[in-house]
């Protein structure tokens, strides 16, 4: 879908800031995740793809959890491009990463202040719709990003990679780290996070393959976004099942507390660990053996794209239909898919070979 280059996608990767990600989440949808949710995108008339870039604009980011290394990385490549394009950039949230009545009081809010476009992560499917859609009769473009809503509750999802991709490469990797047998576990963020779910759907599926017939799904464990939860979750993994060859985390707030236990116990180097991290968390991990590889997408560059698309939304550029195209700065033209997603571009797997050219 994106007419824009891999080797961009890495170069970005490489020039990502250099924040410390230490309690990062990354619970959120992708690509995939609308398929599992009814309607359409929402309508938003007809676009004029010549039209002139607006300036002094407000865009209003709504991350999942304020105060996360990862969203405050997120968001301020959103503030970089909307100050870019002449407008005024503003970050709002809650720091719980569960708040979703928090959410919607403050999506009523900007909607009051009548900002232009509202860039949330949400924190759940359908929690939110009821007060997007009011913000959108409004006037309000909605870009959703990270996290997503059901499709006809806002016009555009930013999605960090495709979920089929994410789910089934992280079982691959964790596979072929265990010799494709063995007792494995995933743990997880929330039990409601949409991305989470479809990701561990897709790895359910992937384990279905003839290859993986010595390769057991033993438990799905939640450590809720929350390292001491996970941190504990892993230990509960490893005295429950003591035969456990590896574990999977599908976000970096659990990957890094699961390399945190497994670096300072028994089981470093022997029980294998993959997911989704960030190389920062990760590098003395990967160093001391207790991570061969992970993988993930730039989070700078994630909300970088959900600053130009909303920017572009409140210029009358797209509308959110599919195929139609929009400008992204330096990171290219981007072409709007199925349902109002744009993809971002496929995760890098980072391991001791690579892991030193990046630094985010």
């Amino acid at each position: 879908m994106r007419t824009s280059s891999i080797r961009r996608t890495c170069a970005a990767l490489a020039a990502a800031t250099s924040l410390a990600l230490a309690v990062t989440a990354c619970g959120g949808t992708t690509k995939s995740d609308v398929k599992k949710e009814s309607g359409s995108a929402a309508p938003a008339g007809e676009a004029d793809p010549n039209a002139p870039t607006k300036k002094g604009l407000t865009v209003g980011f709504l991350p999942k959890q304020v105060n996360n290394p990862y969203f405050t990385t997120a968001d301020k490549g959103g503030q970089k491009a909307v100050e870019a394009l002449g407008s005024t950039f503003k970050e709002v949230g809650s720091t719980s990463a569960t708040d979703t009545s928090g959410q919607v009081s403050y999506v009523n809010t900007l909607t009051q202040q009548q900002v232009d476009a509202i860039a949330v992560s949400a924190q759940d499917p359908g929690a939110l719709c009821t007060a997007l859609k009011q913000a959108m009769k409004n006037g309000v473009k909605i870009v959703t990003y990270d996290s997503d809503t059901k499709p006809g509750c806002r016009n555009v999802f930013v999605s960090q990679a495709g979920a089929e991709d994410l789910g089934r490469t992280q079982i691959q990797l964790l596979a072929e780290q265990i010799g494709h047998k063995g007792e494995i576990a995933i743990l997880s963020a929330a039990q409601t996070a949409t991305n989470q779910n479809l990701w561990i759907d897709y790895m359910k599926d992937e384990l279905k393959d003839p290859k993986y017939k010595d390769v057991k799904l033993v438990k799905v464990a939640y450590g809720n976004d929350d390292a001491q939860q996970s941190f504990q979750q892993t230990q509960g993994l490893l005295q429950e099942y003591p035969k456990l060859a590896g574990i999977v985390s599908p976000t970096t707030v659990g990957i890094k507390a699961a390399a945190q236990y497994l670096s300072g116990s028994k089981y470093r180097g022997k029980v294998k660990l993959s997911g989704l991290g960030t190389p920062n968390d990760l590098r003395s991990y990967v160093k001391n053996g207790t991570v061969e590889a992970f993988e993930l997408w730039d989070p700078a560059k994630l909300g970088e794209l959900a600053g130009h698309a909303s920017v572009a939304l409140a210029s009358g550029q797209i509308t959110g239909k599919e195929g139609q195209t929009f400008e992204a700065g330096e990171l290219g033209t981007y072409t709007i898919g199925k349902d109002g997603v744009v993809d971002l571009g496929k995760p890098t797997v980072f391991d001791k070979d690579n892991i030193d050219d990046f630094d985010f």
